[in-house]
């Protein structure tokens, strides 16, 4: 998932949780994801590292 989409679905996800009223679940998800970002791009770099060196 490219950062524009992971933006877009944010700001989605951010209109409906203040409609509905949680915005605590919002900002927890938003630490999730963006957790689960920062951790999906270290592997991506490990693995091109890894990946020159053979």
């Amino acid at each position: 998932m490219n950062k524009k989409h992971f933006w877009i679905w944010m700001v989605i996800i951010a209109v409906l949780s203040f409609f509905t009223g949680e915005m605590v679940t919002f900002m927890m998800l938003l630490l999730i994801l963006l957790t689960l970002n920062e951790t999906n791009t270290i592997l991506k770099k490990f693995y091109d590292d890894w990946k020159k060196e053979n």
